[in-house]
């Protein structure tokens, strides 16, 4: 496919035109020409009338399969600039969506994305059915007034059956989920913008081989693995990557990946620290921006600075001061900062910092576990110590283990027949 991209560019905000081609490529488009223009957003094209001509003298000369705006297009804008252009039109968040269908492997990851998908639609066939209601001749996809009725009923009927679907898949999610905390694992989500290294990173930490492509949304599909911290315990997910001003209707069609963010116990926010630092500021504000929606801000946060074999230590401690800086300024709070190479396995910082933070969430209380069957110590201090974190021992005629546990474990320990008691 071939296709002549558009920017428009607002006076006081300019879009990044290295991330739309890379986006544009991500979905397989050969780039014939991008179109720029820095002006407020045109009411009836969202560009200018003038660079409206200049696009069509481009498709004229280029002939383009597609013309793709970096901006977001009103239902009405879209009609607009398809009936002056006759070519097909699509804006940001439509290249997306199909990146997500190349992407998607998963029976869920294939739902959500059919349900952006028609929730993308839904607005463009009302627009539709408007339209012709007013004597214009554009239907939706070549449709008459009946047909485009008919396909927005079909819509809305797909929708409900998606989002039930969905939610099935979200109560098996709910059931694993709490199945996995009983049996004491640490939950970890890695979040952040797209392309940072999440997957790679994944890979590292719990000796996997899953694909980590350098593209943008090679990720679609929800992954946890097992990998432990010091000998905890701990299970690791991978989820969707974020980009600027992720629209609702992607965060609601992936509300069930994204849920793993809300339901971890700690959470790591990956960034590229081998970027330029305004690259990071954007990205790290627009990851920000999305766990803000997700009401996840208030988990531990711990800042990954990946990829730190592509830049120098004075370069990563300079973008590492920006951070913390950047960090006071928003009034952000977070658990750390770990600077780390996922592709060289060099995690010894991220380690740490989560060994430091694990001993600090909710579900760990402080337990006296009383052992009085001496023949079951040595498997009690072994399951303690890949749940928990064991500060003294007294051994006697009942061992006393003073130690941090899940609250999930105690009772898999009280079938063990042990006395546990925590001071008040």
């Amino acid at each position: 496919m071939r296709a002549i991209g558009v920017i428009r560019h607002s006076p006081n905000r300019r879009v990044n035109k290295e991330e739309f081609e890379e986006l544009l490529r991500s979905a397989g488009y050969e780039i014939l020409a991008i179109v720029e223009q820095t002006r407020e957003e045109h009411p009836k094209y969202n560009i200018g009338p003038g660079k409206l001509q200049e696009v069509k003298e481009l498709i004229r000369e280029l002939n383009p399969d597609r013309v793709i705006f970096a901006n977001p297009l009103t239902p009405s804008q879209s009609f607009n600039i398809t009936k002056e252009l006759k070519i097909d039109v699509i804006d940001k968040w439509q290249l997306v969506l199909e990146i997500f269908e190349k992407r998607a492997h998963s029976k869920e990851a294939r739902l959500q994305v059919e349900l952006a998908n028609l929730q993308y639609e839904l607005p463009l066939v009302k627009e539709a059915i408007r339209r012709i209601k007013l004597g214009d001749r554009a239907g939706f996809k070549g449709m008459g007034e009946y047909q485009t009725q008919q396909y927005l009923k079909h819509i809305r009927y797909r929708m409900g059956k998606i989002r039930k679907e969905l939610e099935k898949v979200r109560a098996d999610r709910e059931v694993k989920r709490k199945r996995r905390e009983e049996v004491g694992f640490i939950l970890v989500a890695l979040a952040g913008y797209t392309n940072a290294g999440k997957s790679t990173l994944l890979n590292a930490l719990a000796d996997e081989n899953i694909e980590a492509k350098t593209q943008m949304f090679t990720t679609l599909d929800t992954t946890t693995r097992r990998f432990t911290i010091n000998g905890k315990r701990a299970l690791i997910t991978d989820t969707v990557g974020f980009i600027d001003d992720l629209p609702p209707f992607i965060v609601e069609a992936f509300h069930s990946t994204l849920e793993e963010i809300v339901r971890a116990d700690v959470v790591l926010l990956v960034l590229d620290s081998s970027e330029p630092w305004r690259e990071i500021k954007r990205k790290f504000l627009a990851s920000i921006e999305v766990l803000k929606e997700l009401k996840a801000l208030d988990k531990p946060i711990l800042i990954v600075l990946n990829k730190k074999d592509l830049t120098t230590e004075e370069d990563l401690s300079d973008k590492r001061k920006a951070i913390e800086e950047l960090i006071r300024r928003k009034g952000i709070t977070v658990s750390g900062i770990a600077s780390i190479s996922a592709k060289e396995r060099e995690l010894e910082e991220l380690y740490s910092a989560l060994e430091e933070v694990m001993f600090t969430l909710p579900k760990y209380r402080f337990f006296e576990i009383l052992v009085k069957e001496k023949e079951k110590v040595p498997k009690v201090i072994a399951l303690i110590n890949s749940i928990g974190e064991i500060l003294d021992i007294e051994y006697g005629e009942t061992t006393r283990i003073s130690a941090y546990i899940q609250v999930g474990m105690i009772k898999s320990l009280t079938k063990m027949g042990l006395e546990l008691k925590h001071p008040s």
